[in-house]
């Protein structure tokens, strides 16, 4: 059995969660609201930060949220997952989302999400996550790009103080 704290691959806390998009998630237009689609998000967030940490995590921030295309009613929408950067108490989750046609399989990448989360210990105080692994370039790139943004929310949180 691994140690609580031995570094861990990016695959390792991936996850994918799929939801059929149905007349009540929409709006008049028969868009799907933000506002759900952001719910999914953090689910899918929590769900990977959690897998990583192997603890429960609490979210601490939503980076940015682009919306480039409309989730329709009937839409089939995965929320793909996965940690990108590790600290000593907090991590960053990338989450993907994308709507498939059912039916023709056609998919469009609707928007990304950047989100923190802490893992927590029994008592509800941060605790210790493991490390996190790159494995491949593509997954280095990521990780680099997970720290600056780590770098730049450290930050500002020093200029707002």
């Amino acid at each position: 059995m691994k140690h609580s704290h031995d570094p861990k691959p990016m695959r390792a806390s991936r996850i994918q969660l799929a939801q059929m998009m149905m007349p009540e998630h929409a709006n008049t237009q028969g868009n799907v609201h933000g506002g759900w689609i952001m719910k999914l998000v953090d689910e899918a967030g929590a769900l990977a930060s959690t897998r990583h940490a192997a603890h429960r995590t609490v979210t601490v921030a939503i980076d940015r949220m682009v919306f480039h295309h409309p989730i329709h009613i009937g839409d089939l929408v995965l929320f793909n997952a996965e940690v990108t950067y590790a600290g000593h108490t907090s991590m960053e989750v990338e989450v993907d989302v994308i709507a498939e046609n059912p039916i023709s399989g056609d998919q469009v990448h609707t928007n990304a999400a950047f989100l923190v989360y802490v893992a927590i210990d029994d008592e509800g105080n941060p605790t210790g996550i493991p490390p996190l692994i790159a494995e491949t370039p593509e997954e280095q790139v990521r990780m680099d790009g997970a720290v600056k943004r780590q770098q730049n929310r450290l930050a500002n949180k020093a200029v707002r103080k």
